[in-house]
């Protein structure tokens, strides 16, 4: 009696490689099309003079882009703008947001509404808030035209367009925004600490700022470090508040460099320039990153 031939096992084989590729190539096509060729794009005109009105003057200049930002004041100034607004956004809002944290994860009665009503902002967007302060801020209807009826300052006191008041106003309205997102997120991780060592922290004597320097913040480290990081990178990117708030003014006194990239798209149509100014904070921000995770040692072991 023959034997069967056995049952070929190489397409089968085959097939079974390929399947994990062929269902994520989808992703992998998406992500070519929405990322990886913007941000090629940008790394092409970095390297190119392209102004959108002046077509026939485009050309290959290599770093002549780059160049040009030593020389840039407005280049040094939008940056040294951005590192201030981070360090100022991102500070302010992690001691505010680990307070509200601490606070509404203790048991009181109401905690579920205090809890919605820290979380709130974190629901509107950017456009919406920076209406809302923009009405705040107005010199004839907002707070400080009450105030100066009140004997607490002058009328007509404009806070947007007095280049010394005008950083403070912008950092409060991106605070009553940013803080929730610290809130969420240290909340989050507060609710996974082991009761057992306050239990602990109890039964050795310690007080509660001793528990929360020894127990809570060791506990939270990641949580921050992770938080910290994201919101530096989009405080560094926000361009929606400080464009619909102040535009950059008064004088160019709130220009972050990616509203001056923003503006130089918008008015002088000057994308090789603006591309390679792109490509430089890129590279500042991929770089502080790396440097931010390293020495605050995110991820290893406690």
């Amino acid at each position: 009696m023959a034997l069967a031939a056995p049952p070929p096992v190489r397409g089968h084989r085959l097939r079974r490689a390929l399947a994990p590729y062929a269902l994520i190539s989808p992703t992998l096509l998406l992500l070519a099309v929405f990322l990886l060729f913007p941000v090629g794009s940008v790394l092409y005109y970095a390297l190119q003079h392209h102004v959108v009105n002046e077509p026939y003057d485009d050309a290959f200049v290599g770093l002549a882009n780059f160049r040009q930002m030593f020389g840039d004041e407005q280049f040094w100034s939008s940056l040294a703008f951005s590192a201030k607004w981070v360090f100022a956004e991102v500070l302010l809002q992690l001691l505010l947001g680990l307070a509200l944290a601490l606070i509404v994860n203790e048991t009181f009665v109401g905690r579920a509404v205090a809890r919605a009503l820290v979380f709130s902002p974190w629901a509107v967007s950017g456009v919406l808030t920076t209406s809302i302060w923009m009405l705040l801020y107005n010199p004839a209807t907002g707070v400080f035209h009450y105030l100066a009826e009140l004997g607490a300052g002058s009328a007509g006191t404009s806070v947007l367009g007095n280049p010394d008041t005008v950083f403070g106003a912008a950092v409060v309205a991106e605070l009553w925004r940013g803080v929730p997102f610290f809130a969420i997120l240290i909340l989050a991780d507060l609710q996974s600490v082991p009761k057992e060592l306050y239990e602990a922290a109890s039964m050795d004597g310690a007080g509660r700022v001793r528990t929360f320097c020894h127990v809570t913040l060791p506990h939270l480290r990641d949580a921050i470090v992770l938080a910290t990081l994201l919101r530096s990178v989009w405080e560094f990117n926000n361009v929606d508040l400080l464009y619909t708030l102040t535009n950059g003014g008064p004088a160019g006194a709130t220009t972050s460099l990616p509203l001056y990239v923003a503006q130089l798209a918008r008015k002088s149509y000057d994308f090789g320039y603006g591309s390679a100014l792109t490509t430089a904070a890129f590279v500042i921000l991929l770089f502080c990153s790396i440097l931010y995770l390293r020495l605050s040692k995110f991820g290893r072991e406690k």
